[in-house]
C-alpha cells in the first residue's frame, strides 16, 4: 500500500517551474509542466545542482549548472538515457499535490 504525502496545493507551483520539498532525507523537485505534476530527485549527478532552480520546457528541466537535461516523466539524462536519478509518483487530490512517500 502506497502512502501518499500531501504538499502544496498546485497553484503554489506555477507552470514551467519547480518546488524543492524535503521527504525522509531526500530533496525533491516538483515540476509543473505542460499541465503534468512530477516529481525527481532535485539534484544534478554531475554536480549536485538544484535541479529546482533549472529552465523547465517540454517536459525536460535543465539544470541551472551546467544545462544536463533531465525529462520529469521518468528522471533520464536526455542526452543519455542510461543516466537517471529519482522519479516518484505524484497525483493530485482536490487541488493539491500529492506524492508518493519515498521508500
Amino acid at each position: 500500500m502506497s502512502n501518499w504525502v500531501d504538499l502544496c496545493p498546485v497553484d503554489e507551483i506555477p507552470e514551467g517551474e519547480g518546488k524543492s520539498f524535503e521527504l525522509k532525507g531526500k530533496t525533491i523537485g516538483v515540476f509543473n509542466s505542460e499541465g503534468q505534476i512530477r516529481a525527481i530527485d532535485d539534484f544534478c549527478p554531475h554536480m549536485g545542482a538544484p535541479l529546482t532552480g533549472g529552465h523547465v520546457e517540454n517536459g525536460v528541466v535543465t539544470c541551472p549548472w551546467h544545462a544536463w537535461r533531465f525529462r520529469l516523466e521518468d528522471g533520464a539524462w536526455a542526452d543519455n538515457p542510461k543516466i537517471k536519478i529519482g522519479c516518484h509518483k505524484t497525483q493530485v487530490v482536490d487541488g493539491r499535490i500529492q506524492i508518493c512517500e519515498p521508500g
